[in-house]
């Protein structure tokens, strides 16, 4: 009799795959869409969460959480609101910032927080504007158009350089990987499992299984590639 693959393990959510409640511990998002003025970063944190540091901002006697600028200090000023200086840490509108300038943690419509180009040390450039769109070219080097009404914050996402360091030894990726939340370490090929292990396991035999799950298999059958709609030319 077989086990349950690790599909259905993630999803039936034992403590093996679920996330430590500290890894989250505070929500990274911008003030109201209206707010206009200045704050000023009170304490940079590490959480395990996120790749890149946290700035705990206070602005107008409330405090939110961003995700930090390459080279903000503690005790920084920051503008928030419109016409902000280009200054890396500052919270915009796209349609506020010249063709060429740096930005990260971007909102996907007005007023919902920072949702795109958040790990650490990595940036998104404007580089086409006109009065309906403001073109921006993500870090995958796909071009992707957003409202001129988006805020973002200028500038480099702290954190870069954090995978250039060796792990040097096994046990410092064990625990690396251990800390990650709801995923498992070492990962096992489903190739090399047996056949009761997962639909992929075992090798026998000259039939190549298809990687493509059937529609409505159940959770221990949709493994593989995700079903297309329609298959063949039109």
């Amino acid at each position: 009799m077989g086990k349950r693959i690790t599909q259905q393990s993630r999803g039936h959510g034992s403590l093996t795959y679920r996330t430590k409640d500290q890894a989250f511990k505070f929500r990274v998002t911008y003030p109201e869409l209206s707010a206009q003025g200045e704050g000023q970063v009170l304490k940079l944190i590490n959480l395990i969460g996120y790749n890149a540091p946290l700035a705990k901002i206070m602005f107008n006697g409330k405090i939110f959480y961003n995700i930090a600028a390459q080279n903000i200090q503690e005790k920084q000023k920051i503008q928030i609101g419109k016409n902000v200086q280009l200054i890396p840490g500052n919270i915009g509108f796209l349609m506020d910032f010249p063709i060429g300038t740096e930005i990260f943690n971007i909102e996907i419509f007005p007023g919902s927080g920072g949702k795109l180009v958040r790990s650490g040390g990595i940036f998104a450039k404007i580089i086409g504007k006109d009065d309906q769109n403001i073109t921006v070219l993500m870090p995958s080097k796909n071009e992707k158009k957003f409202s001129p009404k988006i805020r973002a914050t200028i500038g480099v996402s702290a954190g870069a350089g954090r995978v250039d360091k060796p792990f040097v030894k096994a046990g410092n990726k064990y625990h690396k990987m251990k800390a990650k939340g709801g995923r498992i370490y070492p990962k096992t090929s489903a190739l090399k499992m047996n056949a009761v292990d997962h639909p992929f396991g075992s090798g026998r035999g000259k039939r190549i299984k298809s990687k493509i799950a059937k529609r409505n298999a159940p959770p221990g059958a949709k493994v593989g590639h995700v079903r297309p709609r329609r298959t063949g030319r039109r």
